[in-house]
């Protein structure tokens, strides 16, 4: 219980200071953490890539989303199961007209034209978050999508959270079903979790 308040307190301030973000901190801050995503070995072999659509001022993922369509690659977007909070299923999309609002406003592919795709195809996926700690454990939403998914995928997936610096925590409160990221990148640095 201790743990879940403290980690309710700590998003809570998080999310305050994404919000409080000018539009042009967002902008400069997430061409940053583009940069360093694409400096991460092997990213640009990535064929398969599970992004999320930003949202509410989360570090900004279009430009590695044009990117990997310029390049052939695969993008996958989850989109929540409406009958199964906390659960969500992932879908290849080719543009934004592929993209419909979901739960809470978030962009989600339209199941009628976007195929469903196993997260064990999935090569690379970037995942966001309220904050990470430098061990790569996540301080997410309080949903548990992530949670669910990540265990779905192949053992090698190369998963890469996307945080602006401030978001970076030294410890975060952790429960038994929380997983890690392999590797954080923010606007000031790659961290190795």
């Amino acid at each position: 219980m201790e743990s879940s308040c403290a980690k309710k307190s700590l998003r809570s301030r998080l999310l305050a200071r994404r919000r409080s973000m000018s539009p042009d901190e967002v902008r400069r801050q997430s061409l940053a953490i583009q940069d360093r995503v694409r400096n991460v070995p092997g990213w640009e072999a990535m064929r398969t890539v599970l992004v999320y659509l930003p949202f509410q001022n989360e570090a900004d993922t279009w430009g590695l989303i044009h990117e990997l369509w310029a390049r052939g690659a695969r993008v996958l977007a989850p989109r929540g199961r409406p009958a199964r909070p906390g659960e969500m299923d992932l879908y290849a999309f080719r543009s934004v007209q592929d993209l419909r609002p979901g739960a809470h406003a978030i962009p989600e592919p339209d199941p009628r034209s976007c195929p469903l795709v196993d997260p064990r195809g999935c090569d690379c996926v970037l995942v966001p978050g309220a904050g990470f700690d430098r061990l790569g454990f996540r301080l997410g939403f309080g949903g548990g999508y992530y949670d669910r998914l990540l265990p779905r995928l192949k053992p090698n997936t190369l998963i890469i959270g996307l945080a602006y610096d401030f978001q970076i925590v030294e410890h975060l409160p952790r429960e038994l079903h929380d997983q890690p990221v392999r590797l954080v990148c923010t606007d000031t640095e790659t961290i190795q979790a």
